[in-house]
């Protein structure tokens, strides 16, 4: 995993009352983080998806997962270590809203 992932990973992802798996393997594509119930992937972008190879990619990536009802959502390094809290508010809200859930952000911090 990335600084970025790591970060994600043990200062929030982990402490939530939700099953999220690290690396996971669907199809031909490796997600950073994936929460079944809530049916979404999290992607943490470093600059190299910001190339014309990476945005291929991504795009690729998105379209298979979207076709097995998968939701993507995507963060860059920068928001990760800028904007740390509000990326976890942002998450929790769409985690929220795909499980039926009513975790508040104080419930993990």
């Amino acid at each position: 995993m990335t600084k970025q992932e790591v970060i994600l990973w043990n200062g929030f992802l982990r402490k939530l009352p939700l099953t999220i798996n690290r690396q996971k393997v669907i199809g031909q594509y490796i997600i950073d983080f994936y929460c079944h119930k809530a049916k979404m992937a999290i992607e943490v972008d470093g600059g190299q998806h910001f190339e014309d190879s990476g945005l291929s990619s991504d795009l690729a990536r998105e379209q298979h997962l979207s076709c097995l009802g998968i939701e993507v959502m995507r963060f860059t390094n920068w928001e990760f270590e800028k904007q740390f809290d509000q990326v976890c508010i942002t998450l929790l809200e769409k985690l929220n809203a795909k499980t039926n859930s009513a975790i508040s952000i104080e419930d993990i911090f």
